[in-house]
């Protein structure tokens, strides 16, 4: 049989995406992008927009594939399986639970065995279901998915109505897939979930996040760990001295803010304020100097007024963000803040987002400045649009673009800095 597959949303789809892939290949599938004999789409529903971005997939590759038995995974199909129904392109709809099972479940349906039942795919699992980290074809990095669901149920998120209760994967599972990774050369590991920062709570003796960075470090002491978006909460003396001592973690750290406001923080129930966030940010920036910390801001939060708005950029800039995602407030049904009073208009949306990303854009630039003249080892990864130029990763996770006849694919050669690109660095090679 041949499988295509299409990815909407965050690295943790990406990561069940790259699963199924794998397990179709093991079960002696070919893996194509049209004329499949099935298809399997893993959605998001994060903002309005990604419902959107869904069905506008659903078409495509119906469109693209006629004939196909098409399935929809992932968190809309969780939470909208009527709007997928409706779409009339859409034969299977499994939701977020029993992903190792969909590969058999569109096997059945290509021979007209289309199951009575898929409960069981539509409501988030009790228990973590281990899927095997796939090894991207041609990638240096690979994502490596410890944990699902969220219990912290921030007023505007519709996340954890879509996967349920945290549950995480088993610590020496965590490690063992790490070191398979590893052998498999790839270079960097990238620890996600959808809230990484409850890591461990739901298993026996209640380890930590730290606690599995830390074995996954010295487990796999030659390749690099970055870390997925982590909660404020996480970031303490401890975490900072004790991750400190690794050379091997990237000093890459995403912290959630959403809001640079208190009063909008606590509307949001987003539990710390903007002073425990810019403590955590000093702290960090004290134990790994010149990390890059960045951030996702939500604008245009029902009742944010012009007044909360300013001190949201003002703190912006107080915390000196090398990158910073802006995202309109984006109602989700359901959830309390979808009626909440005071709502925002679209227009004022877009001005605020503008501005903020105007700010953001400055930030970056003004952090990526600071690494000019200096030496950075960069991880090459592809050219760039099939020139001499390379583009690749370095420790503090932007891109470095150079070109000399000694880089290839999976190589980490030391970049003297001399110059920003858009959203990266340029440098040239130092041999």
């Amino acid at each position: 049989m041949k499988f295509g597959f299409y990815t909407l949303g965050c690295k943790v789809n990406l990561f069940e995406t790259q699963a199924l892939m794998q397990q179709a290949q093991a079960r002696g599938h070919e893996i194509c992008t049209h004329d499949a004999d099935a298809f399997i789409i893993n959605t998001c529903s994060v903002t309005a927009i990604s419902d959107h971005k869904n069905l506008r997939a659903f078409h495509k590759i119906r469109r693209e594939n006629p004939h196909a038995i098409i399935a929809a995974c992932g968190c809309f199909a969780q939470t909208e399986p009527d709007k997928l129904q409706a779409s009339g392109e859409i034969n299977l709809i499994c939701g977020t639970s029993a992903r190792s099972e969909v590969i058999a479940l569109c096997e059945d349906a290509v021979q007209g065995r289309f199951p009575h039942d898929l409960d069981k795919f539509r409501y988030p699992g009790r228990s973590y279901e281990v899927l095997p980290a796939g090894v991207p074809a041609g990638r240096t990095r690979a994502l490596l998915k410890v944990e699902d669901g969220c219990d912290n149920y921030c007023t505007y998120c519709i996340i954890p109505y879509a996967r349920g209760h945290v549950r995480s994967m088993p610590m020496d599972t965590a490690v063992s897939e790490a070191i398979r990774l590893s052998e498999a050369a790839v270079q960097e590991i990238v620890v996600t979930g959808i809230e990484i920062s409850s890591y461990g709570r739901d298993l026996p003796g209640q380890p930590s996040l730290l606690d599995l960075i830390v074995q996954l470090c010295q487990a796999v002491p030659h390749t690099y760990i970055r870390l997925g978006s982590l909660e404020p909460r996480t970031i303490d003396e401890n975490f900072c001295q004790s991750l400190a001592a690794y050379k091997n973690l990237r000093p890459h750290f995403h912290l959630s803010l959403q809001s640079g406001c208190d009063s909008t923080l606590a509307r949001m129930k987003r539990r710390y304020t903007t002073a425990f966030f810019a403590e955590r940010c000093e702290q960090l920036r004290t134990y790994f100097p010149d990390c890059s910390i960045t951030t996702d801001l939500i604008v245009g939060f029902p009742g944010e007024t012009d007044a909360e708005f300013e001190q949201t950029l003002q703190f912006i800039q107080q915390c000196q963000f090398s990158d910073m995602h802006v995202f309109p407030y984006s109602v989700r049904p359901g959830t309390p803040a979808a009626s909440m009073p005071m709502p925002i208009s679209d227009a004022e949306k877009s001005v605020r987002a503008t501005k903020a990303k105007s700010i953001a854009a400055q930030m970056s630039a003004d952090y990526r400045s600071r690494f000019i003249g200096r030496t950075l080892n960069v991880l090459f990864e592809h050219s760039v649009n099939g020139s001499d130029v390379w583009s690749g990763h370095s420790d503090f996770c932007f891109s470095v673009q150079a070109a000399h006849p000694a880089i290839s694919k999976n190589k980490q050669l030391p970049v003297q800095i001399t110059g920003l690109t858009e959203s990266g660095l340029s440098g040239k090679i130092c041999l």
